[in-house]
């Protein structure tokens, strides 16, 4: 296993604790972890391309990154009504 594979692998177990805290405590809590889990998901895909070699998921994860600040900003557009 290379080293990007290994620190792709150490980023996916960050997305836990994101994952616990969207599930678990307030809305606005949600969108802070939603925006990091989306940087550790683009992360894990840029170490996945180094460490495979395919250009491919870069490009799916700069795309992923566009996408999120995006989608970050329509959620909080929907949360406007309750916080």
């Amino acid at each position: 296993m290379s080293p990007w594979l290994a620190a792709s692998v150490a980023l996916l177990l960050g997305l836990l604790p994101c994952g616990w805290v969207i599930y678990r405590r307030t809305a606005v809590d949600g969108l802070v972890a939603l925006q990091a889990a989306s940087l550790l998901a683009v992360s894990v895909l840029l170490l996945l391309s180094q460490g495979y070699g395919q250009p491919s998921f870069a490009d799916l994860g700069l795309i992923l990154m566009v996408l999120s600040i995006g989608g970050g900003l329509v959620y909080a557009r929907f949360l406007e009504r309750w916080v």
